[in-house]
């Protein structure tokens, strides 16, 4: 309901009383009630209560709220709270709320809960409830309108029934003046002529009777204190209230008035498209810094100007990246102290023959002059004149008004090279007299127009100095990015048309051409750089060692298209002193080939601490590798789905082994995804390649990997190797792998050399692509550094476990560990005994560190959990994980296997803990 009041002399006479409309504020809001009685329990139950807690009256009634409506975790708050209310305390909050059948919370409501009293005067409570989210989305909605509507960048107005204006954003106040506030209340008569606002005032009629929007209404003509003739589209549509009430008509209008000056700019637009066009065909199409420049200059010269320079920051030229625009320190001599940041000519240009082309510069006196660099092509410098005796023309003969030009310099033609050391340039603009040659390092004054350019990053245009041929200069800063990396001088001679607006546009859009194609210069140098950084980081550090392997590796980058690679090797430590050899080439190059190598490379490392067999390892990288590519949440479409179509995502595809090998046993198990077969050398024996089936590359997806089990001899040579050390354009990949065979046949040398002697014979210096060798050299446990023993299913086998533990840490001269071993080699064992199945083996490995494994047939993997004060159990992994230096559980083809690792002593000895001391761990 709604109440309006009648008012006479200040006093209320009378309230008329109506329903709300549809529509109204309440609806959004959707206020709830509900009331609690003396005993705690729900009174009433109001129909929006129903609503919003989908609890129905009948239900609610003579229920405790709190078990109605709160989650069970939040329930013993609740209960604190409707006590203290009941006492008679107010309480203002948000209470998380769920829905029948649910647990979890499903929304968040704001509650008033305002203690009251009966007529016996017994203590209740009435409870109002609003939902959190529609207050929000009220908020928001109110600061998405606000937004859109005062910072649209078209003038809008919102007329009433009446016809006049009730509102209207800032952009429009902003064309005809005052304030917002300012406009209330007019009409289409103050703001148009009086035939133009009686078209807009009967489209508006028209608007508001029949509901039918109104688009792309022409209304002509000028703002306030303006004479100029404006043109505005105007876009009318009715606009109602939430209860479908017609409330008015909005306006949106767009000034149009550059539409009818188009077509004046017509012609000159198209002069300027050919030469953008034969700009965009002609400049950057290297990615070097100084050809660029050239290209530049023979687009811009004669076509658009009649000399032109181009000077380039010279950190950009060197790989400083210095910051541009860095001034000298007062120190600096000459020109008032300080000058801009060092550029370096790279090429002038000049269409007009026979006349110097000069252009100042900015050296320190008694500085030597800077030697001429040669050019790509073995000139000692670059520069562009006209032949003489031609007529000037544009480019393929056509006339200079056709590409940008009207009119021009008689007697002038396209620009030719010579060999010239020195090029003078006509435009000086920065008073120095002296020629600059085409490859010094000079500075601008700091006062010139060029600093000032080079400083600021606006264009300036300079008259050409008395006496000289020059008529103007256009001193244009090139800009990529918001980055300037250099400065480019367009001028024009006597005689020709003088620079306007449309030419000073045409100059900034050439410069900035030219400014992006050696911008993407730079930044192609630096990410290379930095790619190699991220491959080379990713890398192992130094010599990888391992239990029961001699490794060696080598790693070369391409060289050929001066892009990384995604080669990758590692050499990951394994419990029980097992290593895993990985080697793998993401298919591409670049630094996005790079960065999908460390993910993949990473989620390698993740996935052998899991220690899963070689053919899971796979497996699960092929997940990885098919979702690297694709958008958030496209990968689990695509695993529900068993494919991922090419629109969702870029493919990245992969090769890689991945090898497990055991020292105790010498066993390794292989596993390959469309990889190269890993080599191995048997002493006395020629090297061979390894018959493990390949797979399918990592990334397709929807086949399983077979997994290889090979025991390898004492002294054997295992290679494992990526394409570019045996594949290249000059012979086939069979020719590269009998070779690649060959090297490693021989006489047994350090492995190290062999190595050095593989890369030295195959050639590799070829750099087509990346170069990855990991080499390993069997050397397995001595039988003397394993105790292997094996248990019967019974309690006595605890104390058995520790004598034998004892004994063989004795015969390792390991004393001071006998006390450690033997209290956590009891835990596994009893655990074994307890929870496990099957007979029990025990096993001791001594290599840089004590490992301890307790294997049994249970499946079940252990989980240390947090003992309570009053548990008498469930403290053995608590101990295991407090005194070795790591622990875990790994699943074996017939059962599980519990471990732990130990440091070994380092010859002072160490001190046990005392009984204290372990007592004070829980």
């Amino acid at each position: 309901m709604s109440e309006i009041p009648e008012t006479v002399s200040g006093a209320t006479r009378g309230v008329v009383w109506q329903s709300s409309p549809p529509g109204s504020i309440y609806d959004y809001i959707r206020v709830a009630s509900f009331s609690i009685g003396p005993d705690g329990l729900v009174d009433q139950w109001s129909r929006r209560a129903v609503e919003l807690f989908g609890v129905s009256a009948e239900e609610a009634r003579g229920k405790d709220p709190v078990e109605v409506f709160m989650p069970a975790n939040l329930r013993e708050r609740g209960h604190r709270r409707v006590r203290e209310i009941l006492d008679g305390k107010e309480w203002t909050g948000l209470v998380p709320f769920r829905q029948p059948g649910e647990e979890q919370p499903h929304g968040i409501a704001e509650m008033y809960v305002m203690p009251s009293e009966t007529e016996n005067g017994e203590r209740t409570a009435l409870c109002i409830v609003v939902d959190v989210r529609a207050l929000r989305r009220i908020e928001t909605d109110l600061a998405a309108s606000q937004a859109i509507f005062g910072q649209s960048p078209f003038g809008f107005l919102l007329f009433g029934t009446d016809l006049t204006v009730k509102r209207t954003n800032r952009r429009f106040a902003t064309v005809f003046g005052g304030t917002t506030d300012d406009h209330r209340g007019r009409t289409a008569y103050d703001y148009l002529p009086h035939a133009e606002a009686e078209r807009l005032t009967a489209a508006l009629r028209t608007v508001l009777e029949t509901g039918e929007a109104v688009t792309d209404l022409e209304i002509v003509g000028a703002a306030p204190g303006t004479r100029d003739r404006r043109h505005w589209s105007i876009n009318l549509y009715r606009v109602h209230s939430g209860s479908g009430r017609p409330v008015g008509v909005a306006g949106l209008g767009i000034d149009v008035t550059r539409r009818y000056n188009a077509a004046r700019e017509a012609a000159s637009a198209r002069r300027n498209l050919a030469l953008l066009n034969e700009a965009g065909a002609r400049i950057g199409t290297t990615l070097d810094l100084q050809a660029t420049a050239r290209e530049l200059l023979d687009v811009a010269v004669p076509g658009f100007c009649d000399f032109a320079a181009v000077d380039l920051y010279q950190g950009l030229l060197t790989g400083d990246e210095a910051p541009p625009g860095r001034w000298g320190s007062s120190t600096d001599v000459g020109y008032g102290g300080a000058g801009s940041a060092e550029v370096r000519r790279v090429a002038v240009a000049s269409a007009v023959p026979d006349t110097p082309v000069r252009l100042g510069r900015q050296r320190h006196p008694g500085a030597p002059a800077p030697d001429v660099p040669p050019s790509r092509d073995g000139q000692a410098a670059e520069t562009t004149t006209a032949a003489p005796g031609r007529v000037a023309k544009g480019r393929d003969g056509a006339d200079p008004a056709a590409t940008g030009r009207e009119g021009g310099v008689q007697g002038a033609a396209a620009p030719d090279r010579t060999d010239n050391a020195v090029a003078p340039f006509a435009g000086d603009v920065c008073g120095d007299p002296e020629p600059i040659k085409v490859g010094s390092v000079h500075r601008f004054p700091f006062n010139s127009p060029c600093a000032g350019a080079l400083r600021t990053g606006r264009v300036h245009t300079v008259p050409g100095p008395d006496g000289s041929i020059v008529q103007s200069t256009l001193v244009v800063p090139m800009v990529a990015h918001d980055t300037v990396v250099g400065l480019a001088q367009f001028s024009r001679a006597m005689g020709s048309e003088p620079f306007g607006t449309r030419d000073r546009a045409l100059a900034v859009e050439l410069a900035a051409r030219a400014a992006v194609c050696i911008d993407n210069a730079r930044l192609y140098r630096r990410e290379h750089e930095r790619a190699l950084i991220l491959q080379r980081s990713l890398l192992p550090p130094g010599d990888p060692e391992a239990a029961g392997l001699d490794i060696a590796c080598r790693y070369l980058p391409g060289t050929v298209g001066s892009e990384v690679g995604g080669d990758w090797f590692d050499v990951i430590e394994l419990p029980g002193h097992r290593t895993a050899l990985v080697i793998g080439d993401v298919m591409g190059r670049g630094l996005r080939a790079a960065v999908a190598m460390g993910e993949l490379r990473t989620a390698v490392r993740t996935l052998a601490q899991l220690d899963l067999e070689p053919a899971e390892v796979l497996s699960h990288l092929d997940e990885t590798a098919r979702g690297l590519g694709a958008p958030a949440g496209a990968q689990q479409s695509a695993r529900a789905h068993k494919a991922r179509g090419p629109e969702l995502a870029e493919v990245y595809l992969a090769t890689c082994v991945y090898a497990v090998y055991d020292p105790v046993t010498r066993r390794c198990t292989f596993a390959n995804a469309g990889h190269l077969p890993p080599v191995l050398v048997e002493p006395g024996a020629p090297a061979r390649l390894l018959d493990v089936p390949p797979g399918m590359p990592l990334g397709v997806g929807g086949e399983p990997f077979e997994e290889v089990t090979v025991e390898l001899p004492e002294g054997a040579l295992l290679a494992l190797y990526t394409d570019g050390l045996v594949e290249s354009r000059d012979h086939p990949l069979d020719e590269g792998l009998n070779a690649f065979r060959s090297a490693l046949t021989g006489p047994d040398r350090p492995l190290e050399d062999v190595c050095d002697h593989v890369l030295t014979t195959l050639d590799t210096g070829h750099g087509e692509d990346d170069i990855a060798l990991l080499m390993a050299r069997i050397q397995g446990l001595p039988s003397e550094a394993v105790g292997d023993w094996r248990l019967p299913r019974e309690p006595r086998s605890v104390g058995r476990a520790r004598e034998l533990a004892r004994a063989q840490l004795t015969a390792w001269e390991l004393e001071p560990l006998v006390d450690t071993v033997e209290l956590l080699v009891s835990e596994l064992v009893t655990n074994a005994l307890r929870y496990g199945e099957g007979e029990i083996r025990l096993r001791l490995l001594r290599e840089r560190t004590l490992v301890c494994e307790v294997w049994d047939a249970g499946l079940v993997q252990p989980r240390r959990r947090r003992a309570k004060d009053t548990d008498e159990g469930g403290r053995g992994l608590q101990l295991v994980g407090l005194l070795s230096a790591a622990w875990g559980s790994r699943r074996t083809p017939r059962g599980k296997t519990v471990w732990f690792e130990l440091a070994l002593p380092d010859g002072e000895g160490s001190a046990e803990p005392t009984v204290d001391q372990l007592l004070s761990m829980f």
